[in-house]
């Protein structure tokens, strides 16, 4: 399996799982081919990802932007200059965990604030837990162009 990841993640991945890679033929041990990329551009396959630096906290991650469709599942902050890099997606899925405030991820008001800011056609709200309430009702209070994603949701793009 190629896994395409910073230095650290890859570090953290060595460190959490570390007999995937003391193993190498141990029947059941996924085989992982290590691919280091930074916060620019990357190509796999003729696609090409643009990442997207965001907090976890204090941890740097990354989001990323593959054409018209932005993919932040995982963060609390997103600075002016990442920002330039979502504007103009037709589509954007960003993290609304909760009504209350979260160390690490985005509540749901800071993500339809920050959805709106950024003016995509759509926003999909996923990372979302229970306490944020019934997926029915929390829908009937979003602006038209926010949604709460779904298992089993399809987007074509």
């Amino acid at each position: 399996m190629d896994l395409y990841a910073t230095e650290a993640v890859q570090q953290g991945i060595k460190d959490q799982f570390g007999y995937i890679f003391k193993n190498a033929g141990y029947p059941g041990i996924p085989e992982v081919n290590l691919h280091t990329i930074e916060n620019k551009p990357f190509s796999i396959e003729g696609v090409t990802f643009s990442p997207i630096l965001v907090k976890h906290m204090h941890m740097d991650v990354l989001g990323f932007r593959i054409g018209n469709f932005t993919y932040i599942t995982d963060a609390n902050f997103i600075s002016e200059e990442e920002k330039k890099k979502i504007i103009g997606s037709e589509v954007l899925v960003l993290n609304a965990l909760r009504m209350e405030p979260h160390p690490s991820h985005f509540t749901f008001d800071e993500a339809v604030k920050l959805a709106q800011e950024l003016k995509c056609k759509t926003t999909y709200f996923t990372h979302i837990s229970h306490q944020l309430g019934l997926h029915e009702e929390v829908s009937e209070n979003l602006p038209e162009n926010i949604k709460l994603a779904y298992d089993g949701l399809h987007l074509s793009l």
